[in-house]
């Protein structure tokens, strides 16, 4: 392995953050491998203290650093003078332009869901569209207006990272294997002619130059229908900021819930991965929060620095990704579980038994 760590910006957050980040650390130093983590502030608490949710100093430690790992963040539901998101600040100062939501089948997911064979990534724009943060209210406030920012830069780029995982995707599974490798662009481009319009046509325009992947367009309403109801027919979607929300959060329950969502937020030179559970402050501080949503943004963040990594440090990063997940996989069927998933552990007996599991396998 390199003698060179690869640097790790480490920002617990605000609610559980502060909990599940540190598990997500615990697994990577498992690992053995050259990772040096520096802290930093940022969050709801972070402004009340400071006056800034992102302090400058975080800002510049996350463009130093070789990827952040990122814990939650307790927004108020309501506008506070000064406050700006800070992972929403992140994602537009780093250019972190593609969001991705991988889910698959939980066997051990709660409720009516039957364990079904998903596999399935949604692959969302991250800079524009409704969260272009443009926004202003007239009519002495009698009228409330957000403009949707559509742009054909940000729609290829977003487009051409969807068709290059599902090319990728296809041959991990090998050649031979089946669903074939397949996108599935989502708009409402019926409705909104001009700015749905232009995301399908770029999309679409990006499709021509990968032969090898299926393609299909699906209406937003029609996809999270099937998501709900045919989730296994999917391999790769890619839609707009706002509805990659949405679906995202439709599509993990085919995973177990929010809870066990990982996420990873990339652009050309920056990189970010989070849980998608938010700061849960009525669990906070009890140590029960489930932390393997954090630990999967490890097995993420490892594939990330191989991709970025020398073949011999690459190798042994796909090796302990892969190990995570696998471990994440046993214990998610296993146990031990942490309330959430109808159990009694704590959220350091999780984190311990997916560190035995995948140093012994």
């Amino acid at each position: 392995m390199s003698v060179t760590p690869y640097t790790i910006l480490v920002i617990p957050g605000d609610g559980i953050g502060r909990e599940v980040i540190p598990a997500a650390v615990s697994v990577l130093q498992a690992t053995g491998l050259p990772l040096r983590f520096v802290e930093a502030d940022a969050g709801w608490e972070c402004f009340q203290r400071q006056g800034d949710a992102l302090p400058p100093a975080t800002l510049e430690a996350a463009r130093a650093a070789d990827a952040v790992l990122f814990g939650a963040v307790a927004s108020p539901s309501h506008p506070v003078v000064g406050y700006r998101s800070p992972i929403v600040r992140l994602r537009r100062e780093l250019d972190l332009y593609a969001n991705i939501r991988p889910v698959y089948d939980d066997p051990a997911a709660a409720g009516n869901l039957q364990a079904r064979r998903v596999d399935l990534v949604v692959v969302r724009e991250n800079t524009e569209g409704l969260y272009a943060g443009r926004e202003r209210v007239e009519d002495g406030g009698a009228t409330a207006i957000a403009e949707r920012v559509i742009t054909r830069r940000a729609s290829e780029r977003i487009a051409r990272v969807a068709f290059e995982l599902a090319r990728n995707r296809r041959i991990a599974r090998g050649e031979d294997s089946t669903p074939p490798a397949r996108v599935t662009i989502v708009h409402k481009a019926n409705i909104l002619r001009e700015t749905c319009g232009l995301f399908r046509t770029a999309a679409l325009e990006i499709a021509q130059a990968y032969p090898d992947v299926q393609v299909e367009e699906m209406l937003v309403d029609t996809c999270a229908l099937q998501i709900a109801t045919r989730p296994e027919r999917f391999d790769v979607i890619v839609t707009t900021n706002l509805f990659g929300d949405i679906l995202s959060d439709v599509a993990c329950a085919w995973g177990g819930g929010l809870g066990l969502a990982s996420s990873a937020n990339l652009g050309e030179r920056h990189a970010l991965f989070e849980p998608v559970h938010g700061a849960a402050p009525d669990i906070a501080g009890k140590g029960i929060a489930n932390p393997l949503a954090a630990i999967g943004c490890t097995a993420l963040l490892l594939a990330y620095l191989a991709r970025r990594a020398s073949p011999e440090d690459a190798s042994d990063m796909n090796a302990w990704s892969t190990r995570i997940q696998r471990a994440i996989r046993h214990i998610r069927t296993a146990g031990p579980h942490t309330p959430d998933l109808g159990d009694n552990a704590v959220t350091s007996q999780m984190t311990d038994a997916v560190i035995a599991h995948m140093l012994t396998t």
